[in-house]
């Protein structure tokens, strides 16, 4: 009983930037898959598939290959923020949501359907977040959220 008093005296307790940063990549996770599985119902989106089309891009393994690993570093990110040294981890953070950040951009280019250019913003602005509280996060800060 003790514990959760001492938890709670002060007002509800701080959540750890780790978890924080794990959240957010969590959340551009799913953003990734429900804007591609939204996409598929632009007219003609599947005719395009069928056709071996992603995107503007030729599928080949080289093209899908580039796909997963741009979807497995932020599904590795949702675990790595937490267990990453408090340094390493920091950075990590850092440029990997400024190359997400590049990426959604790039994802935006040429867009007309409003639906994806939401799901683009949203997901820009959850990469500035990640940026935002890694660059805040200090190495002191993180040593005493590890112990």
């Amino acid at each position: 009983m003790d514990v959760i008093n001492k938890t709670t005296e002060g007002g509800p307790a701080k959540t750890p930037v780790q978890m924080k940063l794990s959240a957010l990549w969590a959340a551009l996770m799913f953003l990734y898959i429900y804007a591609d599985f939204f996409s598929l119902y632009k007219p003609g989106q599947i005719e395009e598939v069928m056709a071996g089309r992603m995107g503007p891009l030729p599928v080949t393994q080289d093209s899908v290959l580039t796909a997963a690993v741009l979807m497995l570093i932020p599904a590795l990110m949702v675990f790595l923020s937490l267990a990453l040294k408090p340094v390493v981890g920091r950075w990590a953070n850092i440029i990997l949501g400024a190359l997400y950040t590049a990426v959604n951009i790039g994802n935006l280019v040429g867009e007309t359907w409003v639906f994806y250019l939401l799901f683009g913003v949203v997901e820009m602005a959850l990469t500035l977040l990640i940026i935002g509280y890694a660059w805040k996060w200090r190495h002191a800060e993180a040593s005493k959220e590890q112990t």
